[in-house]
């Protein structure tokens, strides 16, 4: 027999599975947003900055004089509960994609808070009158500047798991580029031969793309540092003691560790999403990066044999079911896709921030959603790109060296002796007659063998590296 209890709310009664820890609100919320499939507790780091910001009221209300001792020790001993992730999996069935401007999450943290706290205290779930979610889990506070500081404290604290992936990548990129700094190859732009440079350059160069982001990430994260918590409805600290949001603030910068700060002006932080747009954009920026590198990469290994082949991925598995002895670039190609995902999950920010309205932004929780799926997406991508491809390139110094001798790529530095149309002329020869262009410029005898040597055998001053380029034969 399933045993049921029944709440109630301004809409009137619902029936609740007796041991679950939530409550009505969260079960009106249940029926009308099962729409994504992407659950509350699906997102174990929002609801553990909940946590951390309803224990961070309990505290500034206790030391304000306007909540018991008794409830706030509850109120942070259930909290701590939720931080530790415990009483997650069953208890936060909220979709992410809801009205409201996230008051279904903030409610749902606010019975399962408060449901949790009655236990503590010796009491029944649901008898609110010695815990009540909103008189007393909520006291202080508004969803419109709990679920924003949630929201922010959550992007800052996956920024170091951000920072530690790309980290990671630019050194294993950086890796590569020390171990391969001699291997000469032809460098090319538009898909053509253009002149020559090293695989150690080339890896250099994708290193670099993704060192660049790092210091744009820790950039971005501080403006979302400033958060809006006592600001309740609209930020004007309606129904808050005057001393509530400083007092909440430090207390959760001791809690989180993190450096946050209270908004300068509360009703332009309750209203505004530019932090989360700008720290988007700079997520689609590192999508953008990575999707060239792959690009880049699936270039650089096709083939085998009928491609450009200077390179080898890992094979990580088989690449048809139909072509034996296939093997797919599907690392890269994975890479690719979650790329692909979070520039769509910016412009979906984009558009969610341009739709606040006076005093509020409603579509606060498809920004959430976006900003902690591309997150999540890059750092779990970034890290298997990491290990299952970028650790285990391993890259073909015969086929470089081959292609760089079959190409024209020094007819550049050539014409710096010739002349550009001499250049030309001896280049397109090479090319119409299928020579090396070494061969063709002996015969012209438009260069004594001092010269000769100089551009084909001596160092490799063009790529920027002492190394010998080719020699003849």
């Amino acid at each position: 027999m399933i045993v049921e209890r029944v709440e109630a709310d301004l809409l009137g009664t619902i029936s609740l599975p007796a041991n679950v820890l939530y409550g009505v609100h969260t079960r009106r919320a249940e029926l009308n947003f099962d729409v994504s499939g992407l659950r509350l507790r699906d997102f174990p780091e929002l609801i553990q900055s909940m946590a951390m910001v309803k224990k961070a009221a309990a505290l500034a209300n206790r030391d304000l004089g306007i909540l018991s001792p008794e409830k706030s020790q509850a109120i942070c001993d259930a909290c701590d509960d939720l931080i530790e992730l415990r009483e997650i999996d069953q208890n936060f069935p909220v979709d992410m994609m809801q009205g409201g401007a996230g008051t279904s999450t903030n409610m749902n943290v606010n019975e399962v808070v408060a449901n949790l706290g009655l236990l503590k205290l010796g009491n029944r779930v649901g008898d609110y009158i010695h815990l009540h979610p909103n008189d007393d889990v909520n006291l202080s506070q508004s969803t419109n500047d709990v679920y924003p500081t949630a929201a922010r404290l959550t992007t800052l604290r996956i920024c170091d798991g951000l920072v530690g992936s790309l980290s990671n990548l630019r050194d294993s990129l950086r890796a590569k580029a020390l171990e391969h700094r001699g291997a000469l190859k032809v460098g090319r732009t538009q898909l053509q031969d253009a002149v020559p440079m090293t695989v150690g350059q080339e890896f250099e160069a994708f290193a670099e793309l993704i060192d660049e982001d790092i210091l744009q990430v820790q950039s971005a994260a501080r403006l979302l540092s400033e958060v809006n918590i006592g600001g309740s409805a609209i930020g004007t600290a309606i129904n808050v003691h005057p001393g509530f949001a400083q007092a909440a603030c430090g207390h959760l910068r001791s809690i989180s560790g993190l450096n946050l700060i209270s908004a300068r002006n509360l009703i332009e932080a309750t209203s505004d999403t530019g932090g989360f747009v700008t720290f988007s954009s700079v997520l689609k920026r590192i999508a953008v990066k990575i999707t060239k590198i792959c690009n880049d990469l699936r270039l650089l290994s096709s083939g085998p044999r009928a491609g450009l082949g200077e390179l080898k991925l890992p094979p990580v598995q088989a690449g048809s079911s139909i072509m034996p002895g296939k093997v797919n670039p599907v690392i890269p190609e994975m890479m690719n896709q979650i790329a692909f995902q979070v520039i769509g999950n910016d412009l979906t920010v984009t558009f969610a921030a341009s739709a606040g309205q006076l005093q509020l932004n409603a579509m606060e929780p498809v920004i959430v959603v976006n900003i902690m799926q591309s997150m999540r997406m890059l750092i779990r991508g970034m890290d298997i790109f990491r290990t299952r491809c970028v650790d285990g390139i391993e890259v073909d110094i015969d086929r470089c060296r081959q292609m760089l001798e079959q190409s024209l790529v020094l007819a550049t530095p050539l014409a710096m002796s010739l002349g550009y149309s001499k250049a030309a002329f001896l280049s397109k020869k090479a090319l119409t007659e299928r020579r090396q262009l070494r061969d063709v410029v002996e015969e012209d005898g438009c260069l004594d063998n001092s010269e000769v040597v100089r551009i084909f055998e001596g160092s490799a001053e063009f790529a920027g590296v002492a190394v010998t380029l080719m020699s003849k034969g």
